[in-house]
């Protein structure tokens, strides 16, 4: 029987989504969602896009008002750095992830784009952290059923998508076995 298999045999690339599987015991990644910035032969990273941190972006980066947006923890490597994804095209610099979603860009453009006004708070998610993984190490976290790879994210699914219902809403749109596992209480000895 299968029935606790989690993988859905689709490999892990830049752009795609992993879904921690319903139990998994790492607090950093419980029932999370994480965008896939880079997968290659010298590791992998990404940015948890569904755990919000307690501060805002004003609280955190001097001199920004105005623009009242939540920071997130991307996961558990470098706290101590700021990322942002974003769906501006007129921000410089940024790597294009998926069509219409970019990673970073001109710090100093964005800070002056925000001070006159010329970007809309909602087309930005800021992050302290990122989700790193060592060369072969997301490879044994998928055979040991801790991930779920899904298809490409949307933009829409990053910057829209509420927080608190986003893992269950995208195993939902996987369809069959995924969407039980979005019903899973969070300690099933409470059911």
């Amino acid at each position: 029987m299968d029935y606790f298999k989690f993988t859905n045999h689709l490999e892990p690339s830049k752009g795609r989504l992993l879904l921690s599987e319903p139990f998994l015991p790492d607090p950093n990644f419980e029932r999370t969602v994480v965008l896939l910035c880079e997968h290659n032969d010298d590791g992998s990273f990404g940015f948890v896009l569904n755990k919000v941190s307690a501060v805002s972006l004003e609280d955190i980066v001097e001199g920004i008002t105005n623009f009242d947006r939540d920071v997130y923890i991307g996961g558990p490597v470098q706290q101590d750095s700021l990322h942002f994804l974003h769906r501006s095209t007129e921000l410089e610099g940024g790597t294009e992830i998926v069509d219409g979603l970019y990673w970073g860009g001109n710090f100093e453009q964005l800070m002056s784009m925000i001070e006159m006004r010329q970007v809309k708070p909602g087309d930005f998610k800021f992050f302290v952290g990122y989700s790193g993984w060592e060369t072969g190490q997301l490879e044994k976290e998928l055979k040991a059923d801790s991930w779920i790879v899904t298809s490409e994210a949307t933009p829409d699914l990053v910057f829209d998508q509420e927080e608190d219902v986003m893992w269950k809403s995208v195993l939902n749109r996987l369809g069959g076995r995924f969407s039980v596992y979005s019903n899973y209480p969070i300690d099933p000895r409470l059911n």
